[in-house]
């Protein structure tokens, strides 16, 4: 890949690698992090990425830094599990898309990772299989539940108004 090759490539993803981490880890400037890495990542590789593949590239670094981010943070809730828990108040959901976020954020990391990219991005399922390597049936699969999992989470529509 070309310098050239490169910077149409910060062009043309930068933002939308952005939305897709932003979507899955709901803070600006981690999101903003996960996509300088990626290009970090890519820029130190620069030879040796296909400009073809590039596109699958960059989602795939940004999804592997998010599961190594996740992985830490598991270590760190092990660590804080052995704390007395603080006592826990119902939240009250005054605005809809604040819910969705908060339901959003509770799926686990691929669930996260899947549906971002298919109902917000808007990936079809076989774009989403090789952006994340998994098969297209698991794809849907994690699809389905993240969704089923929502519907409870949200409950009633009549509930949010």
């Amino acid at each position: 890949m070309t310098v050239e090759q490169y910077n149409q490539c910060v062009k043309e993803f930068a933002d939308r690698l952005y939305r897709f981490a932003l979507k899955n880890v709901a803070d600006p400037d981690l999101a903003q992090d996960f996509v300088q890495d990626a290009f970090e990542r890519l820029w130190l590789k620069v030879d040796t990425v296909d400009y073809v593949k590039v596109k699958s590239y960059l989602f795939r670094t940004v999804v592997n830094l998010q599961i190594d981010r996740a992985r830490r943070q598991k270590l760190q809730q092990q660590h804080l599990s052995s704390l007395p828990d603080p006592v826990e108040r119902p939240s009250v959901h005054h605005d809809v898309q604040q819910c969705i976020n908060e339901g959003v954020s509770q799926l686990t990391e691929i669930q996260r990772m899947v549906l971002t990219l298919r109902d917000f991005e808007g990936y079809s399922y076989q774009e989403i299989a090789d952006l994340t390597e998994l098969s297209v049936d698991q794809v849907k699969v994690y699809i389905f539940r993240a969704r089923k999992f929502l519907k409870t989470y949200i409950g009633k529509m009549e509930v949010l108004i």
